[in-house]
């Protein structure tokens, strides 16, 4: 039996986008759907975590005193991804498992200490500039 790399593994789990036109970060939260104006488009993936952010905290999920407009009109014209944990209960090791897509137990990132990803280390923004996209990272 032939063992798959972990950069096989991710694409056979729908971690990078698709050819057709759909494209899922995770698992079972998100997928675009196929029309004929957007099906030689790839659409455009903005994924916002932000510590001790509650689910409620946003104006699109309920919030009513605070007001968040610019991240209601994303939620409005887009998608909203209802089911999302937290890979550990601190930052680091929190977007380790995001950008790794590895859950904690085998996450190279245990603590808020500073330590770096590997060069060989495979993350969500290399597969989906494989497939295209141009990527980025605003904060930590």
């Amino acid at each position: 039996m032939k063992t798959q790399s972990r950069r096989e593994f991710l694409k056979m789990a729908g971690f990078a986008a698709a050819g057709a036109g759909t494209a899922s970060l995770l698992p079972g939260c998100a997928g675009t759907v196929q029309t004929k104006k957007t099906k030689d488009r790839k659409p455009n993936i903005i994924f916002i975590l932000a510590d001790d952010l509650g689910y409620g905290d946003v104006g699109c999920f309920g919030q009513e005193t605070i007001q968040t407009p610019n991240i209601d009109k994303l939620a409005a014209e887009g998608m909203k991804l209802t089911d999302h944990y937290a890979g550990s209960t601190v930052c680091a090791p929190s977007r380790c498992c995001l950008m790794t897509a590895l859950h904690s137990g085998h996450a190279l990132v245990r603590g808020n200490a500073r330590l770096p990803l590997r060069p060989g280390d495979v993350t969500v923004a290399e597969l989906l500039k494989e497939a295209g996209y141009a990527t980025g990272i605003i904060g930590k």
